[in-house]
């Protein structure tokens, strides 16, 4: 990564903004990869970027053609606002790596999630922390870049002792800070894996309770 600042004796801000802004490029990223992580519970997410081809218009996202919804824990609804390109919206869905057959009442169009197994969990919690970690990496890669950056500019007598010392405490927290707020989204995301599963578990046992 090339860094192109000015350091400054005593200008802490100019230094601070770029790191903050380098390692929230990987926040972002983290994001987008935690979406791609089914955890059983219906997002609109998982269909809103399917392409759909209608009207012999070149293909456009389902977002551009209806509303979107998750109603409840499985259930995704397609509410197209023109009900013509209901056909359209269901050929790109089973066109689509969804796997989910598509019902439709004639205005509604309606996909029900499978049930993931434990092991399929399992599998998403390994995932989840090794994208985790990659996030990490960004993050240390950038307090790498810019520790060698002060590190030069203290040995060029660009900045002093003192000032490369106080850069040093503000990396360092700022590194900190990115990392923290990477594991509470990991850990927030591997909540909504397992929380899934222990209501669907609940919700048998109360079946079974019941029909006893």
């Amino acid at each position: 990564m090339h860094i192109d600042i000015n350091l400054i004796e005593n200008d802490v801000k100019s230094f601070q903004q770029p790191i903050e802004s380098e390692m929230e490029k990987a926040i972002k990223h983290f994001e987008g990869e935690l979406i791609k992580i089914r955890t059983g519970r219906a997002h609109t997410s998982l269909i809103e970027n399917i392409l759909v081809s209608c009207y012999n218009q070149p293909v456009m996202p389902l977002k551009n053609f209806a509303s979107l919804a998750a109603p409840e824990v499985r259930i995704l609804t397609i509410q197209p606002w023109d009900s013509s390109v209901i056909p359209n919206i269901e050929k790109a869905i089973l066109n689509s790596n969804l796997g989910v057959a598509p019902i439709n009442d004639g205005k509604i169009v309606r996909l029900q999630l499978p049930e993931m197994s434990t092991t399929r969990r399992e599998e998403l919690i390994k995932i989840l922390g090794q994208k985790c970690e990659d996030c990490k990496v960004v993050i240390r890669n950038v307090r790498k870049d810019f520790n060698n950056l002060i590190r030069d500019a203290k040995k060029d007598k660009i900045i002093s002792e003192n000032f490369y010392n106080r850069l040093c405490d503000v990396l360092k927290k700022i590194t900190d800070t990115f990392t923290e707020k990477v594991d509470l989204m990991a850990k927030k995301k591997k909540e909504e894996v397992t929380t899934i599963e222990l209501y669907i578990d609940i919700m048998k046992l109360y079946f079974i309770i019941t029909l006893c």
